[in-house]
């Protein structure tokens, strides 16, 4: 080995060395380890608080509901497991069950795509209007914050009963209906229209992605011939299909849950002839007045399932019509 190559085997780790003291990243890695450390236990100890909720509130609770739906329980006695008769007796047995579904089946995918197409139509409106828009935004949003309260159900009840508001007016121009809230033909569709009236937080967030749409595209297809429909239809509607995507799968999750209003229109009965009990209301049916707590649970995962199912589809089907910006589509 030659006298050169010597030297810089020599002379190289002390260099190294001395490059390392330098460098002060070097020194500092045991109080920067120790400094994440600290903040990883803060983060942690952030979150205490909801992963208490979470597993005290939600997934203890779930995963023991889903152990009572395969018991007989009614909270008095202790569960004794009967298996999957809960469910067998559900799709076999219980013909009220598939009456509840077939109603809550109708009432969420007619009264969604009504809800979202009027806050659309509103949004729409309001886009195009300055001067009182804010006024306007408020009053049409008002009712999503209260109507499903039990107060807003009270009203809606009054309104629509017999001699009520709505049947006078009806009368007045020769339509004889009788009420609405003895009327079997007639209660869904009140519900429904319960249902499209508390639009306004919908259209609230149709208004924002409306106000995202750039003016250059409107300006564009105008440019091109393009009329007020083909503009609606190759312009908005590409657009918005996040925010419609957004609002579809949060409208179906909702209606799925509607309780309060059908509970206390029906005074707690699923009336008439059976028309407001949803899923949710025979749920509480089922646990709370008849005290079939496992029975109740069943029907609830049931519930689960079918949400679960659809959110599955509408993310599965979401590549074919929701246009993202960067899209090659």
């Amino acid at each position: 080995m030659s006298t050169t190559a010597t030297r810089v085997i020599v002379t190289d780790k002390p260099a190294r060395r001395l490059y390392r003291r330098r460098r002060p990243e070097y020194n500092n890695r045991p109080q920067q380890r120790a400094r994440a450390r600290r903040e990883t236990l803060a983060g942690y100890g952030f979150l205490i608080p909801w992963l208490v909720g979470f597993f005290g509130l939600t997934l203890v609770p779930m995963v023991y509901s889903l152990y009572l739906s395969f018991t007989k329980y009614n909270l008095f006695a202790a569960p004794k497991w009967i298996g999957l008769d809960n469910y067998v007796r559900l799709f076999t047995n219980d013909p009220n069950f598939v009456q509840s579904v077939w109603i809550t089946l109708i009432y969420v995918f007619i009264g969604t795509p009504i809800s979202l197409a009027a806050a659309l139509a509103v949004a729409m409106l309001l886009n195009y209007r300055d001067r009182g828009a804010g006024f306007f935004r408020s009053a049409f949003y008002a009712p999503s914050l209260i109507g499903a309260s039990v107060s807003v159900a009270i009203v809606w009840r009054a309104m629509f009963s017999t001699d009520g508001p709505v049947d006078a007016a009806l009368n007045s121009i020769g339509i004889h209906l009788g009420g609405w809230i003895g009327n079997p033909a007639m209660v869904l569709p009140m519900m429904i229209l319960l249902h499209v009236w508390q639009f306004g937080s919908t259209m609230v967030i149709f208004l924002a992605g409306l106000k995202q749409v750039p003016k250059e595209l409107y300006e564009a297809a105008e440019m091109d011939g393009a009329g007020a429909w083909r503009r609606f239809t190759a312009v908005t509607i590409p657009m918005l299909s996040p925010v419609m995507f957004f609002n579809l799968l949060l409208g179906l999750v909702g209606a799925f849950q509607v309780f309060a209003s059908a509970y206390i229109i029906s005074n707690g009965t699923g009336g008439p002839a059976g028309m407001t009990n949803f899923l949710t209301v025979y749920l509480y049916k089922r646990g709370f007045s008849d005290g079939q707590m496992g029975y109740a649970a069943a029907i609830a995962w049931v519930l689960l399932v079918v949400v679960a199912l659809i959110a599955f589809i509408l993310f599965r089907t979401q590549r074919s019509w929701v246009h993202y910006a960067g899209d090659d589509r």
